[in-house]
């Protein structure tokens, strides 16, 4: 495969990808049920089948819904010059990803876009999108009645294009590369059941990334908080000093958390609390509280916190119990990603090599590398040119897609040396 065909078959790839209904749901995935949706064994199905067709020919599809697959160095280079990539096949619950109908908008010149449900994309609102506008790149969205799938359908699209045009051209040396697609990152859940006695790789590469040349190697502390309140049922009309509402306690608990240190009102290194569900009854009511922040002494004030407002809301609802599950999802990689610094090293190279100018930025979620980093693999995160996430006003630069796939190109070169 020719460099130039690069483009066209990301192009293609994305969009049949995107196709695949692979939402995660995390009410299943929170009981232990990897994959948590029957729909993500298509996609990875597809993958096996694929990574058999370019020539991968032990990929294989774990009872847990993970794809693995490598390709064995084609220089004399060190056994030890192996890399994991990484990408993970579900996509959020929190926006339809059913029926998935990708629009291509070539030459994109700047105008707005217009999407169904009246959903409009704006370069004079978004200044990633104007800037692509600049350099009339293909943008690729919904047709915003769902969210486009690019977190994460980008990342495994470049690592399967790269891999191809690797073994196109066995005359450019590589190291081994190991491959791993995932089901339920978006639950928090897609290393739980990753088949680790298959991995040899020392070091990984997530990619699962945003804007154009952006590296991610630190990211929250994440902790989720159930809680339920559970209170004291009663006919309405006899209520009075007998009944305690748990809709109210929660609704109470919820006011309590700082309005100013939620997501919608912080950026950067700031942290914040989170309600993502609430569901319940005069008797009992349920709510998830998302906890995140960068430093470990910040993560343990705000539990701290939550459970001062745990024992507010029992104070003033005698009779009414809150119970908390306080669940860690994962850590800051940054502690372990430092003690080895080639990681980084090459990845900027490889950055540099592949035309891009890498900037290292901390990523305000968590990646699947987090839990590999945590498991001894350092494993920083690599753009794909995807944008507004978890949206139906979710759009992928393909430009910059391209970028990413030249990078894992070059990272395979690199590790070769």
């Amino acid at each position: 495969m020719n460099i130039d065909l690069l483009r066209s078959k990301l192009k293609e790839r994305f969009c049949r990808y995107a196709q695949i209904w692979t939402t995660s749901d995390s009410s299943f995935a929170d009981k232990g049920t990897i994959p948590s949706t029957e729909c993500q064994f298509e996609l990875a199905k597809l993958l096996v089948e694929e990574l058999k067709n370019i020539g991968v020919n032990n990929a294989e599809l774990t009872p847990d819904g993970y794809v693995f697959a490598s390709i064995n160095a084609n220089c004399d280079c060190s056994i030890e010059n192996s890399v994991l990539f990484c990408a993970h096949m579900d996509t959020s619950e929190e926006v339809s990803g059913n029926n998935v109908n990708p629009q291509i908008h070539e030459n994109y010149d700047g105008t707005p876009i217009y999407l169904q449900d009246q959903v409009i994309l704006s370069a004079e609102q978004d200044s990633q999108l104007a800037a692509c506008a600049n350099v009339a790149d293909t943008i690729i969205t919904s047709d915003g009645t769902t969210l486009l799938g690019a977190d994460d359908k980008a990342g495994i699209a470049a690592i399967m294009t790269a891999i191809e045009y690797l073994l196109s051209n066995p005359e450019i040396p590589h190291c081994k590369i190991e491959l791993l697609f995932n089901p339920d990152e978006e639950t928090g859940h897609g290393m739980d059941k990753v088949p680790m006695d298959k991995i040899t790789s020392k070091i990984g590469y997530t990619v699962d990334g945003g804007d154009a040349s952006e590296i991610e190697a630190e990211c929250f502390n994440a902790y989720c908080v159930s809680v339920d309140f559970m209170g004291i049922a009663m006919h309405f009309g006899y209520a009075r000093g007998k009944m305690q509402n748990a809709v109210t306690m929660a609704s109470n608990f919820i006011q309590m958390l700082p309005r100013n240190e939620s997501p919608e009102t912080t950026d950067g290194y700031e942290g914040y609390y989170c309600v993502s569900n609430i569901t319940g009854n005069v008797e009992t009511t349920h709510i998830d509280v998302m906890l995140r922040d960068f430093t470990t002494d910040g993560m343990e004030r705000r539990i701290a916190a939550i459970k001062t407002f745990a024992q507010c809301i029992e104070n003033q609802f005698p009779g009414g119990k809150v119970i908390l599950n306080i669940r860690k999802q994962y850590s800051n990689m940054k502690e372990e990603i430092d003690r080895s610094p080639l990681v980084l090293e090459k990845l900027n190279q490889a950055v540099k090599n592949a035309g891009g100018n890498a900037k290292l930025s901390p990523i305000r979620g968590g990646t699947d590398g987090s839990r590999l980093t945590e498991m001894g693999i350092p494993t920083p995160n690599i753009f794909t040119g995807g944008h507004n996430f978890h949206s139906r006003r979710e759009w992928l630069s393909l430009n910059q897609l391209e970028l990413s796939c030249k990078t894992l190109i070059e990272l395979a070169k690199l590790y070769a040396k």
